[in-house]
């Protein structure tokens, strides 16, 4: 597990399968007590991180087109906003 924010990070489990629940993409694994448990995908290393998390090399926690999109958002959200922002 890899989140910075996750109780476990750190710890290694043994992924069972990955599938799509709940619209996102989840790892499944059997957690201590033997129940089958599941985690988002990104949330672990079972991926190879992509060229900006490569390149970033951990000093750069977002992505422009990410940033981009987080503005769009909140100008639907505030209409006049920009208007603010110097």
């Amino acid at each position: 597990m890899t989140h910075p924010f996750h109780p476990q990070r750190g710890a290694h489990v043994d992924v069972v399968t990955r599938r799509q629940n709940w619209g996102e993409d989840r790892v499944m694994f059997y957690d201590a007590n033997g129940r089958l448990a599941s985690m988002l995908a990104s949330w672990t290393n079972v991926d190879e991180p992509d060229a900006f998390a490569q390149a970033a090399a951990g000093r750069s926690w977002f992505r422009t087109d990410d940033l981009r999109r987080l503005r769009a958002l909140i100008d639907d959200l505030m209409p006049g906003a920009a208007n603010h922002v110097k």
